[in-house]
């Protein structure tokens, strides 16, 4: 059986800046959700000084909400999935970030896997979207953790963000723009939702993705949706201007 961490089985790619990340060949790979959470979460918190990035998988949405914030923030980032927390700390260790982000490998529902975090001006999650019982399960045990709940569901990730939460503090989510349960799951937790905003993958077609911002308290007043691509396949000014503002070309 071949070692799914072996250098044939890897890549290291450019994430942001100077930073690389270390993702399979043939597994789950940062993508457009991740990318889009970490903007909605550098635009609503871009004062952070603490984040916490639940569920942070290779660590891609946490890593480049990082590289937007001051050098003096820190990250920690909490993953189960063996295969993925391995590729994290060697993510980290590539780009020297050992001293600002810290990896706690385990289950983000048990309390000894966050022993001892405390509290985080921002709260991030882009936990999967389908129940383990909507989907085949993949045999590659990454990608089925990233597409079935395996280990808790978006009600488990809201509950877990509000233990975390500093009083003023925001959680950043993205999940199924059709699924009713991430603002039941946000007011289960104590949170009221401040905004949402329905990503269109392709002009002419329905929301896919939503973002959501939530806290203690506040106002719901939602944002416009917006498309990735237009009519002509190509991307929209909107999502350029996303990608110019996490320093991507």
């Amino acid at each position: 059986m071949n070692d799914p961490l072996a250098e044939t089985e890897t890549t290291c790619d450019l994430l942001v800046g100077d930073w690389f990340i270390h993702q399979l060949r043939r597994g789950h790979r940062f993508n457009t959700d991740d990318l889009l959470l970490a903007w909605l979460a550098r635009r609503e918190g871009p004062d952070a000084e603490t984040v916490l990035d639940l569920g942070c998988g290779v660590g891609s949405v946490g890593l480049l909400t990082l590289a937007g914030l001051s050098p003096d923030a820190r990250l920690v980032g909490v993953e189960a999935q063996a295969v993925s927390a391995a590729l994290y700390r060697r993510t980290l260790a590539q780009n020297g970030l050992e001293a600002r982000v810290t990896a706690r490998e385990g289950d983000l529902r048990e309390p000894a896997t966050r022993e001892g975090l405390g509290q985080f001006d921002l709260v991030l999650a882009n936990p999967p979207y389908l129940p383990e019982s909507a989907a085949l399960r993949s045999p590659n045990p990454q990608r089925a953790a990233a597409r079935l709940e395996l280990r808790g569901d978006v009600f488990d990730y809201a509950r877990v963000a509000a233990e975390h939460l500093k009083p003023d503090g925001l959680f950043n989510l993205v999940h199924s723009a059709r699924d009713p349960r991430p603002e039941r799951a946000l007011a289960a937790a104590g949170l009221t939702l401040r905004r949402r905003q329905d990503i269109i993958f392709r002009h002419g077609q329905p929301p896919m993705i939503a973002l959501f911002t939530a806290g203690f308290g506040g106002d719901r007043q939602d944002a416009p949706p917006l498309a990735v691509r237009g009519e002509d396949g190509a991307w929209t000014p909107a999502y350029q201007a996303v990608r110019a503002a996490l320093g991507l070309g």
